[in-house]
């Protein structure tokens, strides 16, 4: 029997690829990925003269997180933005922490009733939620 992709339990069985490593684009790498690194808690592990920098997986888990150095300015809306998790009712006080680190609020988003974010930026006015 052929296992194709109308069998969706074979194509994930066969499946090996796996998001090692998220990049983001930067003017200043070496801000960013000391933003980022104080927000998740986590380290820099590598720095290639400010031009690329990598983070430590967070204790939290989650991919790898790196900044690299472009010349050119960003243009226009994220094709990719980051959805962080806080501790149930936790949410808050961790866009405080992350208001207080650097990052921007731009306000909250969705129904509180039922399901709810705040969407922010960090110092390269990435949006996140």
């Amino acid at each position: 029997m052929a296992l194709g992709l109308s069998d969706p339990v074979a194509s994930v069985l066969g499946m090996a690829l796996s998001i090692g490593m998220v990049t983001v684009d930067s003017a200043d790498p070496s801000a960013l990925s000391r933003f980022w690194a104080s927000a998740l808690d986590t380290t820099i592990i590598t720095d290639y003269d400010g031009e690329f920098i990598m983070l430590a997986p967070p204790p939290q888990g989650g991919p790898l997180l790196a900044f690299q150095r472009v010349p050119e300015e960003r243009s226009g809306k994220n094709r990719l933005h980051l959805d962080l998790g806080a501790p149930t009712g936790g949410r808050q006080a961790e866009v405080e922490r992350l208001v207080q680190l650097g990052a921007t609020a731009l306000g909250e988003r969705g129904d509180p009733a039922v399901f709810a974010w705040t969407t922010l930026t960090d110092p390269d006015a990435t949006h996140h939620m």
